[in-house]
């Protein structure tokens, strides 16, 4: 049975013949001209055809015509409303499950009204691959980020994909993350990764990022929000800054999202540098005086830039130069992994964290000359042997048993922060202990999640200073 041709007029709403059910649905997929339309919805019009066209087959002339399921909510989607449900069904029947966005996403471009390039990369191109140099971006701290999020939500800036804020940066959750980050460009989910380092979501501090890009359908599922602090000691729900319709906002939100939340994944922008934590950073990162953390991925086989030599040179300070022959030098080597390695484990790290490649906490210590020296002496942001390098936010959880807890919770005492042990302090993890490292956090001047009762690097540094 062939599909009859209709006129180009608007169906009635109640028609169930299988013209009509096909022009509603190409209607409620498609997005405006003026957005360029969106190519990732083309799968899903494919999909809705095939079933519509199956339904006339077989001679059910409403077939999935008269479905309205609930859509997917938390998610980005091309196709909402009633063929949004439908093109749900066909992508796995996702149904809402909490306040997520209603969002479809653009395209990377330039800033609204700067200059660019003739045509912008597709919206729904492959993600980019090639990483953006630290160097290259503009510096800004968490502070900063957190307060360009904070004028958005004043502003009450509607969602959109074709508008373009005061700012130049584009109404929708990856311009937001373009304006939060300071960056040159209007950026999607696809390629901020770029821009940032990966970390895990126990180390997320204000200004970070949760992102979920998924590369099968962009506009189904992908989203991405800013970190604004815990929003209690549990570490299960945070302070989400996002762009989604109607408007920006800020809300409590389970870690990582209302849905696909195992997918999210945790950024850090490589060009954040201290200067104020916006209300929720414990660790505190390089200072404006020193380098920042470059990234994973200028360190370990194959890599060959200024931060290998500029690691290298680091290290024989801190008692490395034995590993080395010769050199420091660009290229990475077997003698600086072993030289990294040693400073890691001169810390007490073990296993993974030590495993010869620096990360951002390892860097940190090398440049600011903290921790304990290869062969046991303390660097200077230390005190004393006892007050060298933090050992990592891992020792310091529920359920926890460790050496560490016990020394925390003598500094504490030492400090005059112990008024919340009844007996102790030992080396099982309690509530005491956390409730004593949120008075200290708190006796600093820090609020939210900075003040969450777990130390992080720059705690431990000042309790042992």
């Amino acid at each position: 049975m062939s599909v009859p041709v209709f006129e180009e007029i608007e169906p009635a709403a109640d028609c169930g013949c299988p013209g009509c059910a096909r022009q509603r649905r190409d209607l409620a997929l498609g997005l405006p001209v003026r957005a360029g339309g969106h190519p990732a919805a083309h799968g899903a019009r494919r999909a809705l055809v095939l079933v519509t066209a199956a339904g006339v087959v077989l001679g059910g002339g409403t077939g999935v015509a008269g479905a309205d399921p609930v859509v997917g909510g938390g998610v980005e989607g091309a196709a909402r409303g009633t063929a949004g449900g439908a093109a749900g069904s066909a992508a796995g029947g996702a149904t809402e499950t909490g306040p997520g966005p209603d969002t479809p996403q653009g395209g990377r471009g330039p800033l609204h009204g700067a200059p660019g390039p003739a045509s912008a990369p597709s919206p729904v191109a492959d993600p980019t691959t090639s990483q953006i140099s630290a160097d290259s971006l503009r510096k800004t701290t968490r502070a900063e980020i957190v307060n360009r999020a904070k004028k958005w939500v004043a502003a009450q800036v509607p969602y959109s994909m074709e508008k373009y804020f005061s700012d130049g940066y584009r109404q929708d959750c990856s311009g937001y993350i373009s304006m939060a980050w300071n960056l040159r460009s209007n950026e999607w989910t696809g390629s901020l990764d770029r821009f940032a380092d990966r970390i895990d979501r126990a180390d997320l501090q204000p200004g970070d990022i949760l992102l979920f890009h998924n590369p099968a359908n962009p506009t189904r599922g992908s989203h991405v929000t800013i970190f604004g602090g815990w929003t209690d000691y549990t570490h299960t729900a945070y302070i989400a800054y996002e762009q989604t319709k109607p408007r920006t906002r800020k809300q409590p939100t389970p870690l990582a999202y209302w849905e696909y939340s195992d997918r999210y994944v945790a950024y850090r922008y490589k060009g954040v540098v201290s200067g104020g934590g916006g209300g929720g950073a414990t660790g505190g990162g390089p200072s404006a005086t020193v380098t920042p953390y470059p990234g994973a991925a200028k360190f370990g086989p194959g890599a060959n830039n200024a931060y290998v030599t500029q690691l290298g040179k680091l290290l024989v300070a801190r008692g490395g130069k034995k590993f080395y022959s010769q050199g420091p030098g660009p290229r990475w080597g077997e003698a600086d992994r072993r030289a990294t390695q040693a400073f890691q484990r001169a810390q007490g790290w073990k296993g993974p964290e030590a495993d010869g490649l620096p990360g951002p906490q390892t860097w940190s210590l090398l440049v600011r000359g903290q921790g304990k020296d290869i062969g046991g002496s303390s660097g200077s942001g230390g005190s004393s042997a006892s007050a060298s390098g933090f050992p990592g936010r891992g020792y310091f959880r529920p359920g926890q048993s460790n050496a560490y807890v016990e020394k925390l919770g003598k500094q504490l005492v030492k400090r005059g922060f112990g008024k919340h042990y009844a007996s102790g302090p030992g080396p099982r993890w309690t509530e005491a202990d956390r409730r004593n490292v949120e008075a200290f956090q708190r006796a600093q001047g820090w609020r939210g999640g900075a003040a969450d009762g777990y130390p992080g690097p720059e705690t431990w540094r000042r309790l042992f200073r």
